[in-house]
C-alpha cells in the first residue's frame, strides 16, 4: 500500500545544467510530463547540432502518459518535443503562442501525428489522477506560466521560468493573487526555478530597455540600427518595433528563427505590427540608412546566425559599414562569451559601432532574483522544496535561500538527471534511479552513446592515424609498404618511417601461415604505435590500423 499512495517526481533534465528542462510526476498508471527542452552543444560536443533528454523510461511506460504540459515557449522547454512526439505520442497542453511555436518546430521535423490543446491562462485541464491549472507569470516570452499541480498527495507548484515585474511591456503582471491562494490552501512540494539565484536584490522590468533603446535611436538618426535580440523575447521585438515606427523606420527582419516567431506571434495577437512598415531583408538597398531598422538574430554569437554572418561578411543582404550602429540586446549565456566577442570584434572591424550590455542597459533577464524568489516561497509556504532550472552551484544556493527564509534541511533535497523524488504528504525522499541522460542530435539522426561524443572530441584533440598494410593469405608476407594516412596528428617525415617499421615488426612477431587472429594483430598495431607517437609528440590520436589479405 505504501509505494501506492506515493507521487514519483522524476527528473529527465533541468537539474544540475542550464537548459533541456523535463521533469515527470508519476502515481500509480498515470504519468504526466513537465516541459520538452533541448540545450546547445558546448565546444566538448563536435559535430552535435542539440543536446535533448533521453527519455527512454518514458518511452518504456508511455500508456501511462496522459500528456505533456508546457510552460512558457522557450527552446530550452520545447525544443525537443519534435523529437520526443515521434517516439512518444502523448497530447500537449500549453498557451496560444507557446502552441503556434511548437507547431512551427513540428512542421520542419516533418512530425505529423501529434494533438495540441490550447489552454488560457488560469484553465485548469485533467490529466488522469492529475489536474494542472496554469498561472500567468512575468517572463520574455508571452504565455509563460506557473503550474499548481492538484495530486493525490497534496499540491505540486512548478514555477516554469518567471520573474516580478511591476510593469510589464503587455500590461498584465504575475497572477501574485492567485498564488497567494494556493499557498494558502497548502502546497506539498515547490518546484522553483534557480536560474538568476545568484543575483541580489529584484530583476530591473523590461522597461528600463525600452528608455536605452528610445535613446540610442535618437542618438542615431543619420545611421542604419542593427538590433540582434533573442528571437523568443517577443515582448523585446515590440518595443524594438514600437520605436521604430515611433522613430519613421522601417523593419526588416533577418534570420529563420526570427521570422518564425515574428509569424507565429503576429497570428496570435501577441505583436503588432503598423502596415506598410515591414521590408523584406532583400530589398533593404532601397530603403535610405537613416530610415531602416533591421532585426536579427544572432545575440549568442551563434555560426550560421545572421549577425554572424554579417560580421564575417558573407551575409549577401546585409554588407556592415562605418554608417551602421549595432544594438546587441541580450545577456551573454555562459560558454559564449568567446563567440559573442568574436563577433563584435569582427563588427568593430568593419567600422560600425556596437552598443552591448558591458556599455549600456541594454538587456534584462526574464528570471527571478534573490527577493523575488523569497516572495514566492513565502506566499507559497510549501512543505517540502527542490530547486530545479540550475546548475550544482545555483541549486545549492538556492536552499540556502530557502533555509534564512525558514525552511528546514531535511525539507529540500537537491536532485540530479535520472532521480527519483518518492513524495507523501508528510513525507520526502530519494528513491529509485532510472535511465536518463542526454540524446545528441547530428543532423536528422539521433544517438543515444556518450561514446560518439567522446570519440568527436578525441578526434578532434589528437587527430586520426589510420595504418593499412596488405599481406598474403597464403605466405603471410607483408605485400606491400605500409601506407599510414595522418589527419589532424603532426608526424615528421622520419617519425612516418619509423611507424611503417613498428608496423614491420609487429605483423612479423605473428605467424599468418599458422591463421594468427587478426584482430590480435590489429590491437598490437594499435599499441604499438600508440606507445611510440605518445612518446615523440605528447598525443593520443585514434589509432585506426587496417588490414587486408589478398
Amino acid at each position: 500500500m505504501k509505494n501506492r499512495n506515493q507521487l514519483k517526481v522524476r527528473f529527465l533534465g533541468g537539474v544540475g545544467e542550464i537548459g533541456k528542462n523535463m521533469t515527470a510526476l508519476e502515481f500509480g498508471k498515470d504519468i504526466i510530463v513537465i516541459d520538452a527542452g533541448l540545450t546547445f552543444p558546448s565546444a566538448e560536443m563536435p559535430g552535435i547540432d542539440l543536446v535533448i533528454p533521453d527519455i527512454s523510461y518514458l518511452v518504456q511506460n508511455k500508456d501511462k502518459i496522459r500528456g505533456i504540459v508546457l510552460t512558457h515557449g522557450h527552446e530550452d522547454h520545447i525544443g525537443g518535443l519534435p523529437y520526443i512526439l515521434k517516439d512518444v505520442n502523448a497530447p500537449v497542453y500549453g498557451t496560444k503562442l507557446t502552441l503556434m511555436l511548437c507547431e512551427h518546430k513540428l512542421k520542419e521535423q516533418r512530425v505529423n501525428d501529434y494533438t495540441l490543446n490550447c489552454v488560457k491562462t488560469g484553465g485548469v485541464v485533467k490529466l488522469g489522477c492529475f489536474s494542472v491549472e496554469f498561472i500567468h507569470v512575468n517572463h520574455s516570452i508571452p504565455g509563460s506560466c506557473a503550474l499548481a499541480i492538484n495530486t493525490p498527495v497534496g499540491t505540486v507548484f512548478h514555477s516554469g521560468d518567471f520573474k516580478i515585474d511591476l510593469t510589464p511591456i503587455n500590461g498584465e503582471m504575475i497572477d501574485i493573487p492567485r498564488i497567494s491562494e494556493i499557498g494558502k490552501r497548502g502546497v506539498t512540494l515547490l518546484l522553483c526555478e534557480s536560474t538568476n539565484v545568484e543575483q541580489e536584490g529584484y530583476t530591473m522590468s523590461e522597461h528600463v530597455v525600452g528608455e536605452t533603446l528610445d535613446r540610442l535611436f535618437a542618438d542615431n538618426l543619420k545611421r542604419r540600427i542593427i538590433v540582434a535580440t533573442f528571437a523568443t523575447n517577443v515582448h523585446r521585438l515590440q518595443q524594438i518595433i514600437d520605436l521604430a515606427f515611433k522613430h519613421k523606420r522601417k523593419i526588416a527582419f533577418s534570420g529563420r528563427s526570427m521570422l518564425n516567431v515574428v509569424d507565429a506571434a503576429s497570428k496570435v495577437g501577441e505583436i503588432n505590427i503598423p502596415e506598410n512598415m515591414v521590408v523584406d531583408i532583400e530589398k533593404i538597398k532601397n530603403v535610405a540608412d537613416k530610415d531602416l531598422c533591421i532585426i536579427s538574430t544572432g545575440s549568442q554569437g551563434e555560426p550560421m546566425s545572421a549577425l554572424t554572418r554579417m560580421a564575417a561578411g558573407d551575409y549577401n543582404q546585409v554588407q556592415v559599414g562605418s554608417n551602421d550602429t549595432i544594438i546587441i540586446s541580450a545577456s551573454p549565456i555562459p560558454g559564449n562569451e568567446r563567440s559573442i566577442y568574436q563577433v563584435i570584434n569582427n563588427l568593430y572591424k568593419k567600422g560600425a559601432e556596437v552598443i552591448y550590455k558591458s556599455i549600456t542597459k541594454i538587456h534584462v533577464s526574464g528570471h527571478a532574483c534573490q527577493e523575488e524568489l523569497k516572495i514566492l516561497h513565502t506566499l507559497l509556504k510549501p512543505k517540502f522544496f527542490i530547486p530545479v532550472h540550475g546548475e550544482y552551484r545555483h541549486l545549492k544556493k538556492h536552499c540556502n535561500l530557502a533555509r534564512s527564509i525558514g525552511m528546514k534541511d531535511n525539507n529540500m533535497l537537491i536532485c540530479e538527471i535520472g532521480d527519483t523524488v518518492e513524495l507523501t504528504q508528510k513525507s520526502m525522499r530519494r528513491g529509485e534511479q532510472f535511465q536518463a541522460g542526454s540524446r545528441y542530435i547530428d543532423g536528422l539522426s539521433i544517438d543515444d552513446s556518450e561514446s560518439v561524443v567522446r570519440d568527436r572530441k578525441h578526434l578532434s584533440e589528437d587527430g586520426i592515424i589510420v595504418a593499412v598494410c596488405c599481406v598474403s593469405e597464403y605466405t603471410g608476407e607483408i605485400m606491400t609498404d605500409p601506407d599510414i594516412i595522418n589527419k589532424g596528428s603532426i608526424l615528421t617525415d622520419e617519425q612516418v618511417l619509423e611507424a611503417k617499421k613498428i608496423i614491420f615488426k609487429t605483423i612479423n612477431a605473428f605467424d599468418l601461415k599458422a591463421s594468427a587472429d587478426l584482430s590480435e594483430i590489429r590491437n598490437s598495431i594499435r599499441k604499438n604505435l600508440r606507445n611510440y607517437v605518445f612518446k615523440k609528440t605528447k598525443k593520443n590520436p585514434m589509432i585506426l590500423p587496417v588490414i587486408t589479405q589478398v
